[in-house]
């Protein structure tokens, strides 16, 4: 790599695969180690005001937890490595969020969607029974070009949309 054009040095870019390989394997890691309900573990859990466990359960699942932290499950996870405290946080925030991170992902793509819906210039909107009278009168005014345009106009609210995707759905707009 060329530091003369603001990019980083190979050694530099190789550190930073090696840990994102490190973060990688340990997340796989916790997805496969697999957690029976021992004495010991229901134990542990509930010290830590976790619900005790019936049957097995992914280490990755108790890490989802709330109460429950990477450095909280040492004790029961036996084939922990160390690993640098970086590595360790990146991958538990990773488990953690991978929900909420996948509902935005799924959000973005819905967005897209909408982005790419593209509206008739010669809709009436005062016509669109459902659509509120501010967001009649905005969407007349400005005449989006696309579902996503419109969803960005102040005054047209997210029942507005759909409305009108009920409506372009209903007279076959595509």
């Amino acid at each position: 790599m060329d530091t003369k054009f603001g990019l980083i040095s190979r050694e530099k870019f190789d550190k930073f695969l090696q840990k994102k390989e490190k973060i990688e394997n340990e997340i796989e890691r916790l997805r496969n180690t697999r957690i029976k309900p021992t004495e010991e573990v229901n134990k542990l859990l509930k010290s830590l005001d976790s619900s005790e466990l019936e049957t097995g359960v992914k280490l990755s699942d108790l890490l989802k937890r709330s109460e429950l932290t990477y450095e909280n499950l040492k004790d029961i996870d036996v084939d922990r490595k160390e690993l640098p405290d970086s590595v360790i946080e990146e991958a538990e925030i990773a488990i953690k969020y991978e929900g909420y991170i996948k509902l935005q992902i799924e959000q973005i793509e819905e967005f897209k969607k909408l982005e790419n819906k593209k509206l008739p210039t010669e809709i009436d909107y005062e016509t669109i029974k459902g659509l509120s009278l501010e967001a009649r009168q905005k969407l007349n005014k400005q005449k989006p070009t696309s579902v996503g345009q419109a969803s960005r106009i102040s005054g047209v609210s997210p029942a507005d949309i759909s409305v009108l995707l009920i409506y372009l759905s209903q007279n076959n707009i595509k």
